[in-house]
């Protein structure tokens, strides 16, 4: 049997991995593998349209054009490093990581990055880290130091300058405000 790589916009959590096994299964497809942004196929056939209507119904869709795989790729990456709280443990800058995982060159990772999505990694993976403190804070369970040292801050202030960059508060007002203005992670 051959193998079918396919890729996924809009996968952004377990729960996502989940859906789509899920419906992959029900379509009668065998799912050899699975992660966030990509599942691999061992069927017979693969019927690339009956696969786009079901994700479709969930919020998904299949990525076909090379461009928007990368793009997804690294706004994967970058959204399974924070979710899963690695990037404490991650001893490499970011750019690095994405050459490495990828296995393309950073800066044209970053030329096609900003010429889909109209704005640069960094950016991304600025508003990334914020909407994930935004989550924290909501939880109430973290001092703001932790917070920062989980999302890889360097100091509290340095996170404490990039949220309020973003959000116009602080780590602080925002968490006595009570806010619940997070952005769906997939409309970022």
């Amino acid at each position: 049997m051959a193998l079918q790589e396919l890729f996924i916009k809009n996968m952004v959590c377990d729960r996502c991995i989940w859906v789509v096994r899920r419906e992959l299964e029900q379509s009668g497809y065998r799912v050899a593998q699975i992660e966030l942004g990509r599942a691999v196929l061992d069927s017979p056939s693969v019927d690339l349209a009956q696969i786009e209507s079901t994700l479709e119904r969930h919020g998904f869709s299949l990525l076909t054009d090379k461009t928007a795989q990368v793009v997804n790729q690294v706004k994967t990456l970058i959204i399974d490093l924070i979710q899963s709280g690695r990037i404490a443990d991650l001893h490499i800058t970011l750019s690095h990581y994405l050459s490495e995982q990828i296995g393309l060159d950073y800066a044209h990772l970053s030329h096609l990055f900003s010429s889909t999505e109209s704005l640069t990694i960094e950016k991304f993976w600025i508003m990334q880290r914020v909407e994930r403190a935004k989550e924290l804070l909501t939880y109430k369970e973290l001092a703001i130091s932790v917070i920062a040292m989980q999302l890889g801050y360097s100091s509290v202030a340095y996170l404490t300058n990039q949220f309020k960059q973003v959000t116009g508060l602080t780590p602080a007002a925002y968490r006595n405000q009570n806010l619940t203005d997070r952005n769906p992670l997939d409309w970022i």
